[in-house]
């Protein structure tokens, strides 16, 4: 947590008070993993190995978690510096699991001050590239696409998994069309509740020219990437290294924990400054505004979260989806007498149907093709290559979703003789969004980029 290094919350200073001579480990361990932030911070790109002594107790916290928090006064800060421990392997499996059941059963993993500490922690364990050499490579790179209101720095586009609709891999792939006009550095993983995850498409057989060599990209190979194409995927795995300790755990919870919330308020890059908009889909429509407030509160200005009115954590094409929009507040707007540290952000709440994208609805039951990584890897390809019929429901799917990153990137106030700008729910231009994504499949840019991305991956590994 930034300027609070050396804070140690109240459930550590009572295993002090009360545990004996075991306090002295239980306080060293507590200084020894502010340290470790601190090398983490420095430049570290590794999880350090932690010897059993340093294992602590959060006894005092979990008493206090449960049954009622909120009468206990528990703070987001000390949530989250508990939930660091785990990724430094110095809570117990049990403790951690512990952890993980409170907060989820007290619902304090859905409150935005929560999600955004425990989010920032989570970054701040990542293994993160060199700040000034990625923010050079981004400035370089990125003049070349600034449009609109797109400043040419990094974007996302995520969703939280597990609605449960198991439909094909939309986000991934709007994430490598978009790239025709955005610097992309799109985190992602396995599949965890789904047939098929971002990841495994990607490293699928049937990828052309060839699959694409994930764990390639690293810290410190990131900027080479972008040396050559403007497509990036963040491996989880490689950029997360200390989610290993808690895996075993989350696998025999059996319910959804705090972290898959986490993954997507967690893009490794961040820390760098460079990442200017993304878009994240969230499976309930109740963690929508969680959400949103938890991005505002960790310095995001230009940022959309969805939801879909089934539930699906992505831009529904079969009807109503929920969205709310993050944005800068102008200088002018501003009251006087606001702290000028604060995010001047303003959240804004509307829906949206196919129609604001001038396209017809589709059943989820339209969009299920292929299911496996390979099946869904061939569709990828097929778009691509523009084998996908214009009236495809599939098709129509990623349109929507492509077209909403590059709305909240800005990309569609650029004013051409083209341009649709005609504005629909919350002010945007989203069939400018679809034509800019229909015109980056036809004219073979997105595939241009990711096969680029594939190439080097591989060049990078030695293959």
């Amino acid at each position: 947590m930034a300027g609070n290094k050396g804070f140690i919350p109240p459930y550590v200073l009572q295993n002090v008070a009360h545990s004996g001579a075991a306090d002295i480990t239980t306080r060293d361990a507590a200084a020894g993993t502010l340290r470790t932030q601190e090398k983490i911070a420095a430049g570290a790109t590794s999880t350090p190995e932690v010897s059993k002594s340093e294992v602590i107790s959060i006894t005092p916290l979990l008493k206090r978690l449960w049954p009622s928090p909120s009468n206990q006064s528990v703070s987001a800060s000390e949530i989250a510096f508990a939930l660091s421990h785990i990724f430094t392997n110095s809570l117990s499996p049990v403790q951690t699991g512990a952890l993980l059941t409170a907060l989820h059963f007290t619902g304090e993993d859905r409150k935005p001050a929560v999600l955004s500490a425990c989010a920032a922690e989570m970054r701040g364990a990542s293994t993160v590239p060199d700040a000034t050499l990625l923010r050079e490579c981004v400035a370089k790179n990125g003049a070349k696409l600034k449009r609109g209101g797109y400043r040419g720095g990094l974007c996302d586009i995520v969703g939280t998994g597990g609605d449960s609709h198991n439909t094909y891999n939309v986000s991934t792939t709007s994430s490598i069309i978009a790239s025709a006009y955005l610097l992309l550095a799109k985190h992602g993983n396995r599949a965890s509740t789904s047939a098929s995850g971002s990841a495994d498409l990607l490293t699928s057989p049937v990828a052309r020219p060839r699959p694409a060599v994930l764990t390639a990209t690293t810290p410190s190979t990131i900027t080479a990437v972008y040396e050559k194409t403007n497509y990036a995927f963040l491996f989880a795995p490689v950029f997360h290294p200390g989610m290993a300790y808690v895996a075993p755990v989350r696998k025999e919870l059996g319910w959804r924990t705090i972290f898959n919330l986490l993954g997507p308020l967690s893009n490794p890059i961040e820390s760098t400054g460079t990442l200017e908009a993304r878009m994240i889909g969230v499976a309930r429509r109740d963690v929508g505004p969680a959400f949103a407030e938890a991005l505002a509160l960790g310095g995001a200005t230009k940022a959309l979260v969805v939801c879909g009115d089934e539930e699906l954590d992505e831009i529904s094409c079969a009807g109503l989806t929920h969205c709310w929009a993050v944005q800068p507040i102008a200088d002018d707007e501003v009251a006087d007498g606001d702290d000028e540290e604060r995010q001047r952000t303003t959240t804004t709440y509307f829906a949206l149907q196919p129609s604001d994208f001038g396209l017809p609805a589709h059943p989820l039951s339209e969009v299920h093709p292929g299911g496996t990584p390979t099946q869904n890897a061939e569709i990828l390809m097929n778009f691509l290559d523009g084998k996908i019929a214009d009236d495809d429901p599939v098709l129509h799917f990623v349109l929507m979703n492509t077209a909403a990153l590059l709305v909240i990137a800005g990309v569609c106030d650029e004013d051409e003789a083209e341009t649709i700008k005609e504005t629909g729910p919350g002010g945007f231009r989203w069939k400018e969004g679809v034509r800019l994504a229909r015109l980056a499949i036809k004219d073979g840019r997105a595939k241009e980029m990711w096969a680029a991305f594939a190439n080097v991956t591989n060049e990078l590994s030695g293959q």
